[in-house]
């Protein structure tokens, strides 16, 4: 079948919207239309070359929504038809960490996911006649993709593809980590108001957190931050290393959680130096640059300050993702102010340009 598709070729060079070739889901697989995806951040990494598992040429995206068109052998679960969010972490619900209730990683089929292929080590795409890798797994980047059966949630049919498709990366991320990590009156700072960041405000809104603190260093997402629950807000640009302080002062020596949604390593240590020493949590969402490392005094974790990090948000993808998309259709989440630019496929290196210039919270690819 042929798919247009989005495909980067190579590092720091701009996306080349071509029409792939993609294969028929092999076991256990599914095909899947894409109907609309958003841009995330992590697909950044791959497009500038910093992500460790890419590998090129591929097809980014990893925040899709569509309808599955067909299915291979040995898919018990899902039939054509069927509305789906494709998931860069699986949920087989048979290996030792899914039975677990301690995490929400399965790293069932990881060795073949971070080489750019299905779990039969080959790949489902192709472009004048050579292999197209996958990206984490998803690829939403392609009108069509496919993704094994385990990596696909299916959801109910009246939540709209074109909105709920955030809930593939950015809005589960921060808004489970919220509901995960932080208690009813907790003070809360978020650094980084972007994709992730301001869901997690929107998250600690719905737990009840009484103060809750944005650090930024634009001005730019204050309204929707403010609109979503923000109660204060830092400009760290203009505060510069005073940050720290300035949310001990607002939380009376602490914040009980912080989150860290840049992936910048000096803003970690930020968010775990405002946590309050006896109790406070620093939780990790940001992607850091690979080979990054962190360091803090051991005095800090003496006391009782801890120091997490949180992927999708806690969520186990096929089982609680649900759960959300409920959150969202019952009125508590909000999606569409947040969706600032709308594109088509052959503006996707625009919506990244927005991405990197701060412009967007979140662009969408639409793809009908």
């Amino acid at each position: 079948m042929g798919s247009p598709a989005a495909i980067c070729f190579e590092p720091n060079r701009p996306l080349a919207v071509e029409t792939v070739r993609v294969a028929p889901p092999g076991h256990g697989e599914a095909m899947v239309e894409i109907v609309a995806s958003g841009l995330c951040h992590t697909d950044l990494t791959a497009l500038d070359g910093v992500n460790a598992t890419s590998v090129y040429p591929l097809i980014p995206g990893h925040e899709g929504a569509g309808r599955v068109v067909e299915v291979g052998e040995g898919v018990i679960g899902l039939a054509p038809g069927d509305h789906v969010i494709p998931l860069y972490g699986p949920e087989c619900m048979h290996c030792r960490m899914c039975r677990s209730s301690r995490t929400n990683l399965c790293w069932t089929i990881k060795p073949t996911r971070d080489k750019g292929v299905m779990p039969d080590g080959t790949a489902r795409f192709s472009w004048d006649t050579a292999p197209v890798h996958h990206f984490m797994g998803t690829s939403t980047l392609s009108r069509y993709t496919v993704v094994p059966e385990i990596a696909l949630a299916k959801i109910r049919k009246d939540a709209p593809l074109d909105k709920v498709c955030l809930f593939g990366c950015g809005v589960t991320t921060g808004v489970g980590a919220a509901l995960s990590e932080i208690r009813e009156g907790d003070a809360v700072a978020v650094f980084g108001l972007g994709g992730i960041g301001i869901n997690v405000i929107q998250g600690a809104r719905l737990a009840g957190a009484t103060t809750i603190i944005g650090v930024d260093i634009t001005d730019r997402k204050n309204e929707l931050a403010r609109a979503y629950g923000m109660t204060d807000f830092i400009n760290a640009g203009r505060e510069g290393a005073k940050v720290v302080q300035a949310i001990r002062d607002l939380t009376a020596g602490g914040a009980d959680v912080a989150f860290e949604c840049t992936g910048i390593v000096p803003v970690m240590r930020q968010a775990f130096d405002c946590c309050h020493p006896a109790w406070g949590t620093a939780v990790l969402l940001g992607v850091e640059p690979p080979g990054a490392e962190m360091g803090f005094p051991p005095v800090g974790v003496r006391y009782g300050r801890t120091i997490r990090g949180s992927y999708f948000g806690g969520v186990k993808g096929r089982s609680g993702l649900g759960r959300l998309i409920d959150f969202y259709m019952d009125g508590e989440l909000d999606l569409d102010r947040q969706i600032t630019h709308t594109l088509a496929l052959d503006q996707v290196n625009r919506g990244f340009d927005l991405m990197r210039t701060g412009e967007s919270v979140r662009s969408v690819i639409h793809f009908e």
